[in-house]
């Protein structure tokens, strides 16, 4: 010690310090001291307190857009919202979905008490509106979503009923004086729906073809359809796509390539690593060789050459009659004894319905990949081809003709309607798909799913295979169909195999967040794959949103029946006015996880 001076303390022991304060400790130490002042500023330091306090693997660089490593602790440690600032309690039974409007002025709460509150939000959240939708029969509400220009709100719901039922149905109101303006039937109503454009919605039907098989049809109808003159075409089909095994078409959503905004695919570092063996989705086509050949491999050589060669080239007519006949003959050899033996009659309704649609289905749309975005867009919805649980993505090209209602009028489609379509595009998740939700450039599609055992075989369509309770979170690159980074994981499901349980995620700018039965919801980094933060309810979080103007600001519904608001630490300074309803946020959780 010289003249009374402190002495100074090596620069490893300060950052061993480091790790154990609350960042705005270390700030404020820098301001009242010149050597933690200095420390503060160097990058180095900060370097390595970055990777080690978040737990980083090295091989991540700096997000791209950071300009110092001081500068991405404070961005990660300060803009995460995850202080609890406002807890709402007006709906009397559990909240399924929260939407935000475009603006990010208005958002929309579905629940279990079968209505759908429309919210202001402000510095404090207030109740506009509340409609209840009993009156219409409906069991509960379950999805809402705005549309382009927040002047329409569309609402799902279910029918009452028994517990079998697949009925539901979506409303529009109008948000200018909560008015209803139509009503369309939807079916299963784990369809959803959504919408397409301003003022035209995609909802589903279902028809039974056998006790396995069925075909899903996908409409688009004009929100304003009560009001429009009776000679307007205001519903039009847009695909019918056969089911096998108790499947159907669910969860449909709409990505619009114009929105790409992404020049570059996210990082594609740790793809293919030792933790994520089995768990990358496949890209299959849904008439690859390999089912073909499967297919042809039941009849004799002299039916293989029937199908073959007799349908080459021939017309459709033609191409119909000589797949019936060849099935027809394969039955035929069955019932003799000739061929191979079928195991169940189950399984022999799903190669009979292969069979049968081989020659009515139109083929997929070529390039879909590869092509320019443009302003195409991309129906994108949850479907299956091994049992009733949803387990492959499916996505299908809309084509500029199907985006309206005008055109042809349902009576002069008839000659189409022996033809099913195809589908552009398959991920096979080889696990139980839980949720889907798109990043605002419409370029990545983050989906939650519980995987199957890695060698399992079904062979009952109607008892899938156990699922694991851990939830993998995917991140699939639209432009190219491959998953871009490592499986995120954190949060779990306990809900068995054989039931539905649908969980929505949200993708702001930087982050996703997902909820969880583990009664907490979770936020990931999108770059860094890490997970910063667990926001506490007293059940399942089934639902949560990021305002899409203000990151900054995320809703989580539960069935707790609650609706909780969560800040980030940087706005609870800028508007102190806020009071936070809980002390903790993510710094003492990670604290926590640390060694």
């Amino acid at each position: 010690m010289e003249g009374g001076a402190a002495p100074l303390l090596p620069d490893s022991i300060l950052f061993e310090i480091f790790l154990y304060l609350d960042y705005t400790d270390v700030v404020a130490a820098g301001q009242a001291c010149r050597q933690w002042h200095a420390v503060a500023q160097d990058e180095v330091l900060w370097k390595q307190l970055f990777y080690r306090y978040y737990r980083i693997p090295r091989d991540i660089p700096r997000h791209p857009a950071a300009v110092s490593w001081y500068a991405e602790f404070q961005r990660l440690y300060d803009t995460i919202p995850c202080v609890e600032v406002e807890t709402l309690k007006e709906h009397t039974d559990q909240v399924l979905h929260l939407s935000f409007a475009h603006s990010g002025y208005l958002f929309a709460s579905c629940s279990k008490d079968a209505t759908v509150k429309i919210w202001s939000n402000d510095l404090q959240v207030s109740l506009l509106h509340s409609a209840s939708m009993k009156k219409y029969n409906w069991s509960y509400t379950q999805f809402s979503q705005f549309n382009a220009d927040d002047s329409l709100l569309l609402v799902s719901g279910v029918f009452m009923g028994p517990l079998t039922s697949l009925s539901g149905e979506i409303a529009v109101f109008s948000l200018e004086d909560f008015a209803l303006l139509s009503r369309v039937r939807n079916k299963p109503y784990d369809v959803f729906g959504c919408w397409l454009n301003e003022t035209n919605l995609i909802s589903g039907n279902l028809h039974r073809i056998g006790y396995l098989t069925s075909c899903s049809v996908l409409w688009l109808s004009n929100a304003f359809q009560g009001v429009e003159s009776e000679n307007m075409n205001v519903v039009k089909r847009l695909f019918k796509i056969q089911n096998l095994n108790a499947s159907t078409i669910r969860t449909v959503m709409v990505a619009d390539c114009g929105r790409h905004g992404s020049p570059d695919p996210l990082p594609s570092y740790g793809e293919g690593g030792e933790d994520d063996a089995g768990s990358c989705p496949k890209v299959i086509s849904l008439c690859s060789d390999s089912e073909e050949e499967e297919e042809k491999s039941l009849a004799k050589p002299s039916q293989k050459a029937v199908w073959e060669a007799g349908t080459e080239g021939a017309p459709a007519p033609e191409k119909e009659a000589t797949a019936k006949h060849g099935l027809s003959r394969f039955l035929a050899d069955i019932m003799e004894g000739h061929g191979r033996p079928v195991a169940t009659e189950l399984e022999m309704e799903t190669k009979v319905a292969r069979l049968l649609a081989r020659n009515r289905t139109k083929p997929p749309e070529p390039n879909l990949v590869s092509a320019e975005g443009g302003h195409k867009k991309y129906l994108i919805f949850t479907t299956g081809c091994l049992t009733y649980s949803p387990h492959q993505i499916g996505i299908k090209q809309i084509l500029p003709h199907q985006m309206t209602t005008a055109g042809p009028v349902l009576g002069e489609e008839r000659h189409s309607e022996k033809f099913f379509d195809s589908l552009d595009h398959v991920i096979d998740v080889h696990g139980h798909i839980i949720g889907m939700g798109l990043s605002p450039d419409h370029r990545y599609l983050y989906f939650n799913s519980r995987a199957w055992p890695q060698d399992c075989v079904i062979s009952d369509p109607l008892q899938p295979p156990p699922i694991a309770e851990e939830i993998d979170l995917h991140v699939l690159d639209l432009k190219t169909l491959k998953e871009t980074k490592r499986v995120l994981k954190a949060h779990r499901a306990y809900t068995p195999s054989d039931e539905f349980f649908f969980i929505f995620l949200d993708v702001s700018r930087d982050f996703v967040a997902s909820g969880a039965e583990d009664h907490h919801g979770y936020i990931w980094d999108r770059h860094y794959d890490i997970c910063l933060a667990k926001l506490r309810h007293d059940d399942v979080v089934n639902s949560v949103a990021f305002s899409p103007v203000e990151q900054e600001l995320l809703l989580t519904a539960s069935d707790d029946s609650t609706i909780k608001v969560w800040r980030s630490p940087r706005t609870m300074r800028l508007f102190p006015g806020q009071k936070p309803r809980s002390r903790k946020h993510h710094f003492f959780w990670a604290a926590s996880q640390r060694p």
